[in-house]
């Protein structure tokens, strides 16, 4: 997607400040300034809702301040209050100072409420701002086709032929024939997309295999949902299973939700800004029951720390969607990033529990259970995943990367020989990956395996990966158990000084100063170890400290996470 950041850059910048009374001693005035300061304070906290409805009662005494009725109109947006920004947006319009963004709320209110004159005139002010002049061909088509005057496709026949323009152009072509039932034309549009997971790829296949099926074309449905994610498996069960399946709505309305969601998604691969949550905000409110729309706004407000209005917004989505999988999915990811690990896992379960589970799905079930320490049922998950890509994909970036994942749980577990299997399987699948080689080497000397051989897995991970100080620490810590302290002492603090708060890699360096008689410098090393060490090692650090090294704790030191 062509860079758009540097374009839309400052459209949704307006800093401005409220100067308090110059005299405050009449109550009606006291209580005007009490509640923008409430505003201003649950703005600062991020209750988004709270601000919003502060900001509303103080432009209602002051309706013409224009620094309040920006800051009530940014509110509204991210709390979701279209009422709110839509009069606070009406009154920056009048006054001549409304932001460029705030055109396309007026605009998608326009066609929402089918004023295509409205809408039409809002879009030749959209051209004339220049900002967001390069979504007009694609507003005018959906103004053409919401008020059945002219051909839609007149005005995406016109578009500047810029990337920018293009890159949506042929989704909403698409689109609109689909609406227009033309279904054959649009599929040779979509078939020219590759096929994937992510929601913009999925979404136009959905929408067209919908209205195949709604329509008794079931063949045709089916031969759109080719690829393995969640909503297109579900979509397909759906078909085959042989249910009454409705059309799609496909609206203005709606393709101006599409068109404002896929905007906010490709700013926000970019760099996270406002400007991202306020067009997916907008997308909303002209579409509220588009999951897609949903889906994008739910992870922005994530972003922006809003997690608790990011659920809020995700349980809009309908159970019987083909998107609740990744609605389901996006929530326990929100949940995980709120440390609430157990609902994530409740969350996680209801879609491994559907038949149409995908790689991913095992995958995430993977992480929160291991993030639960639950070992063993991470490894059963991260299996689960393996199960789901195909016996011949070995060129597949995932299956290594699951079989680490396997391996390490595994290992978590106390269940060491299929660990090891696991990882061999890692390595064998993928011989040049620094991690791997030193996950196996490393596990293999915690649990006496052959040390000549660890060092050798762990000296080609160092080749590959020379500054990593936890893959340097193994090297130092191989040839510590080999008794080869020359040359371990200096790979062990070459770790300490890469990695100075790592407390295992500290505890590495007090053994080999200990060993090596340098017993002042061995308890420095242990108390640095201390400081970030878990309640068990925090433990047996204190005893080394205390009474040094002793002979039974010769090469003994906890996993290495």
């Amino acid at each position: 997607m062509p860079k758009i950041a540097l374009l839309l850059a400052g459209a949704a910048t307006c800093v401005l400040t409220l100067t308090p009374p110059a005299e405050a001693n009449r109550p009606d005035e006291l209580s005007t300034y009490t509640r923008y300061m409430r505003a201003r304070a649950a703005d600062a906290a991020g209750m988004s809702d709270l601000a919003a409805a502060q900001y509303a009662a103080v432009l209602q005494d002051a309706p013409g301040n224009m620094q309040l009725a920006i800051r009530a109109y940014r509110q509204a947006t991210v709390a979701g209050d279209k009422a709110l920004a839509l009069s606070s947006a009406r009154m920056l319009d009048k006054a001549g100072v409304l932001p460029p963004d705030g055109r396309l709320l007026l605009l998608s209110e326009a066609i929402t409420t089918r004023d295509w004159k409205g809408a039409d005139a809002i879009t030749s002010r959209i051209e004339q701002d220049q900002v967001f002049a390069f979504l007009a061909p694609i507003a005018r088509a959906w103004i053409a086709f919401g008020s059945g005057n002219g051909d839609p496709m007149a005005p995406l026949s016109k578009l500047s032929g810029s990337a920018l323009s293009n890159a949506y152009g042929a989704d909403h072509r698409a689109l609109i024939l689909i609406a227009e039932g033309k279904w054959s034309d649009a599929a040779e549009i979509i078939k020219l997309r590759p096929p994937g997971s992510d929601i913009r790829d999925v979404r136009p296949r959905l929408l067209l295999a919908q209205s195949f099926a709604a329509a008794g074309q079931r063949d045709q449905a089916l031969a759109i949902l080719r690829s393995d994610d969640s909503a297109s498996v579900a979509m397909r069960t759906r078909i085959e299973v042989g249910g009454r399946i409705a059309a799609p709505k496909i609206d203005a309305a709606f393709g101006i939700s599409q068109l404002y969601s896929a905007v906010a998604a490709d700013l926000n691969r970019e760099r996270v800004t406002p400007l991202s949550l306020t067009l997916a905000r907008f997308a909303l409110f002209a579409a509220p029951d588009n999951p897609e729309a949903a889906l994008v706004t739910a992870q922005l407000l994530s972003m922006a720390g809003r997690g608790e209005t990011a659920l809020t917004v995700l349980s809009q989505i309908r159970a019987d969607d083909p998107l609740i999988s990744a609605a389901r999915i996006a929530r326990a990811r929100i949940l995980v990033n709120r440390d609430e690990k157990q609902a994530a896992l409740d969350e996680i379960k209801q879609v491994t529990a559907r038949p149409d589970a995908t790689v991913s799905d095992w995958t995430l079930l993977g992480d929160i259970t291991s993030g639960l320490e639950r070992n063993s049922e991470a490894a059963d998950a991260y299996g689960r995943a393996i199960a789901l890509i195909p016996s011949g994909a070995k060129d597949d970036d995932r299956l290594w990367t699951l079989y680490l994942l396997q391996g390490s749980a595994l290992e978590q577990a106390d269940r060491w020989p299929e660990a090891e299997t696991a990882l061999r399987k890692s390595l064998a699948l993928s011989p040049e990956q620094a991690v791997t080689l030193n996950h196996l080497g490393y596990s293999m000397l915690e649990h006496d395996g052959n040390v000549a051989e660890a060092r050798a897995l762990i000296e080609k991970a160092s080749l590959l990966r020379p500054d990593d100080a936890a893959i340097t620490d193994s090297l130092g810590w191989a040839h510590y158990l080999q008794g080869d302290l020359a040359a371990a002492i200096p790979k062990l603090e070459a770790a300490a000084e890469g990695e100075p708060g790592g407390s295992e890699i500290n505890e590495h360096l007090g053994d080999a100063y200990w060993q090596a008689g340098r017993r002042i410098e061995a308890r420095y090393a242990w108390a640095a170890a201390k400081v970030t060490a878990d309640k068990g090692a925090a433990q047996r650090l204190t005893g080394k400290i205390a009474d040094g090294l002793q002979s039974s704790q010769f090469g003994k030191v906890a996993a290495r996470p």
